[in-house]
């Protein structure tokens, strides 16, 4: 029947007035009932749920939450607003995103016929994509905090420790529903068989290979790299979802100028000519350019921005990308 962990986590929704978790729980319990075979008990179990559910309300807010003690040092939290709509995105990616959020919010119904809604999610690909920001869009779309795992609070130089902090982390995961970034993975997360890797980083993998495998949480764990060709091999089949990121093709690009500068350009500009100047960018990078256009605009006491203005920042942008490139 039921295991110790699922009870403890039914119990510790129930003192932490987290509906949302406990009826989600107490669903898994009826579900695995049905598979062995304990049909009037799953069914009693559901006429349970579904009573409890039309006395309470369950429109009720997430409660604002504040990480204390030693998660203080290992989560920054956020309650982000972004929606899916204020990315600008290639369209398998996209899809993906909106089956993500689609299988969350339906995840009563999913879990209550012994699935699970996609919410381990690996995402990889260049810097300045959208990873970070899909974070955002994922806790802004579903209502729940965002918590962003602060890998200078994670590892120490002490034996042991790190893997004792990452435990903190997962155990939180169950008391407190919401997207938990774990973003330059790559520091935790490389190849075991690395010549410069360390015994110690070596065990913090592994207990995160082991705990995300046992997490039951209803909480999304998001891992993001921009160094997915290091991961470890292992890490890839932990995950229920790999989003691939990569830089604007020029559709998105010059989707991605029209919203940021449209409303403010001059008439016959000429998209086009601008996206094929800003190919190679990324689109924080391309935001840059638009935001550094309007900036100057509003120095210099204009109402518009012109194509030549426009052209002359992604130049620059170009330039200093070039720069860092060689750089990296």
């Amino acid at each position: 029947m039921a295991s110790a962990d699922q009870l403890k986590a039914l119990l510790q929704a129930h003192l932490e007035g987290d509906d949302q978790r406990f009826y989600s729980i107490a669903m898994q319990l009826a579900a695995h009932a049905a598979k062995l075979g304990h049909g009037k008990l799953a069914e009693d179990l559901r006429s349970l749920i579904d009573k409890v559910k039309r006395q309470h309300s369950t429109g009720q807010p997430t409660p604002i939450i504040r990480p204390r003690g030693d998660l203080a040092n290992l989560l920054s939290v956020s309650y982000p607003k972004a929606r899916l709509g204020d990315m600008v995105l290639h369209d398998t990616l996209e899809k993906q995103l909106q089956r993500i959020i689609r299988e969350q919010r339906h995840a009563e119904r999913i879990l209550s016929h012994g699935l699970s809604p996609r919410r381990k999610l690996l995402l990889i690909g260049p810097p300045g994509t959208g990873k970070t920001m899909t974070a955002s869009v994922l806790a802004g779309e579903l209502g729940i905090p965002l918590l962003q795992v602060r890998l200078d609070g994670l590892i120490t130089k002490f034996m042991g420790e790190t893997a004792a902090k990452l435990r903190q982390i997962f155990e939180a995961t169950g008391q407190t529903r919401g997207v938990y970034l774990f973003d330059e993975f790559d520091a935790i997360g490389s190849q075991r068989g690395l010549s410069n890797d360390v015994g110690e980083i070596r065990r913090v993998l592994n207990s995160f290979l082991q705990m995300i495998e046992q997490d039951l949480s209803h909480s999304l764990i998001l891992a993001a790299t921009n160094h997915a060709e290091i991961l470890d091999h292992a890490l890839f089949r932990r995950f229920d979802d790999v989003l691939q990121y990569e830089l604007p093709a020029e559709k998105q690009i010059t989707t991605l100028l029209k919203a940021r500068l449209a409303r403010y350009s001059t008439k016959g500009v000429s998209w086009k000519k601008l996206a094929e100047e800003a190919t190679g960018l990324s689109y924080a990078e391309i935001s840059k350019a638009a935001e550094e256009v309007l900036k100057e605009a509003l120095i210099h006491d204009q109402d518009q921005v012109n194509e030549a203005g426009i052209l002359k920042t992604l130049d620059e942008r170009q330039i200093l990308a070039g720069r860092l490139n060689k750089k990296t």
